[in-house]
């Protein structure tokens, strides 16, 4: 089975932003077949949108590597709870799944009762990036928060912002951490 990817953009973005067309390039230079599409209502991510929208068109296996961005990290996780396989790896960056600054706890890209149990059981390795001033609230703790309930690598950047933001004018074209930790069998990234 050749190794494949699933690459998420987060809210009001698309997979022609910062550093996912990048990411594409990368990784199908090193023989994996790369999915990243153009999610639905992205000014208005929802999970009960994106969940069943991303299950009705992806095949997900044991060779899966799924990597979501913001509002992408939340639907890896729902996505997670509704998969019957065990991927290799998913990668959240600047991820969260508490409320950041301005989300009410009942927003649409939260997880209402979620099962981390089975999160656990469906991905092999898990691998969080956050950085120190995301100035979306995405930030260390967040990154942390997900280590605690799911295991895994919490790599903490510093100075890197949302990883990319349009509003903030971060452009981050290129993630090579990101495409090494994609590439790696066992994680051991060194942050910075």
């Amino acid at each position: 089975m050749p190794k494949k990817a699933i690459l998420f953009h987060g809210t009001g973005s698309s997979p022609q932003d910062f550093w996912l067309p990048w990411l594409t390039g990368e990784l199908q230079k090193n023989g994996i077949e790369v999915w990243a599409p153009q999610l639905p209502q992205k000014d208005m991510p929802d999970l009960s949108v994106w969940t069943p929208w991303v299950l009705e068109r992806a095949k997900f296996d044991s060779e899966t590597i799924i990597i979501g961005h913001s509002a992408g990290a939340p639907l890896i996780l729902s996505l997670l709870q509704k998969i019957s396989v065990t991927v290799e790896k998913a990668i959240l960056v600047a991820g969260f799944i508490n409320p950041i600054p301005y989300m009410p706890p009942n927003h649409p890209m939260l997880m209402q009762n979620p099962d981390w149990d089975k999160m656990r059981r469906q991905c092999r390795d898990f691998v969080f990036i956050n950085s120190d001033n995301d100035p979306w609230g995405c930030v260390l703790a967040q990154g942390e928060a997900m280590r605690q309930k799911l295991g895994g690598t919490l790599v903490a950047m510093t100075g890197h912002g949302h990883f990319g933001s349009n509003i903030f004018t971060e452009p981050y074209p290129v993630f090579p951490l990101l495409r090494d930790v994609c590439l790696s069998d066992t994680v051991k990234p060194k942050a910075g």
